[in-house]
């Protein structure tokens, strides 16, 4: 399987930066209000996790499913990417993952799901009602899949694709769309952290020593 991530990690960053751009696109298209960027989950050890829980950091969410047999897998890879190339930065980045499928998708399946692509990761669900009301703040459709006849229990999740950026105050930023190149997004989110404080700079960490 990492022989495959590396490929699609190959080809991602083989594509021009303008071909999936999407300048500020909007969560989406046509929809009837502007994504909010609010959730109220749970990490993998059973915390409650929300948008409010990481002051002073960036969030880079993106919706799916460990049974994703290929969007998933090659938005976390990049989202690994985005991780590695912003070095140091990266610590004012944190990494989620929201499944969709919560009824498969428990913290046993979560975890060495998350951490097999980056171990920054943090992977979230929840109840199905939390699971739809975050998806629902970020435009995000999703729906069950099964082919007449299988069992209730074999299905796929049709889902939205992409990544969110929420800033260090927990607020909507925007979408970067689906097969935009990693380094072109690690690029745009190291901008917008040259022109937001620090933690340290806005008093939420004690300088080393103190």
């Amino acid at each position: 399987m990492r022989s495959l991530l590396l490929a699609l990690l190959t080809a991602c960053l083989a594509l021009p930066a303008a071909a999936a751009d999407g300048a500020a696109e909007p969560a989406s298209a046509g929809a009837a209000q502007p994504p909010g960027g609010r959730y109220l989950l749970m990490d993998v050890n059973g915390r409650a996790v929300s948008n409010e829980d990481f002051p002073g950091q960036f969030q880079l969410l993106t919706f799916g499913y460990t049974f994703c047999p290929d969007i998933c897998p090659t938005t976390l890879a990049e989202m690994a990417v985005v991780l590695n190339s912003l070095g140091k930065d990266a610590a004012r980045l944190q990494a989620l993952f929201v499944t969709v499928d919560p009824e498969r998708d428990t913290a046993g399946a979560l975890r060495p799901y998350v951490a097999f692509f980056d171990e920054r990761i943090i992977g979230l669900t929840g109840s199905p009602a939390l699971v739809r009301k975050a998806a629902d703040a970020f435009n995000v459709r999703y729906e069950k899949v099964r082919e007449p006849g299988a069992p209730a229990e074999q299905y796929a999740v049709d889902h939205s694709a992409g990544m969110f950026l929420l800033g260090p105050d927990g607020d909507y930023i925007r979408k970067f769309a689906y097969a935009m190149p990693p380094v072109e997004i690690a690029r745009r989110i190291r901008e917008l952290m040259a022109q937001a404080p620090s933690r340290r700079q806005a008093g939420l960490l004690a300088p080393v020593g103190e």
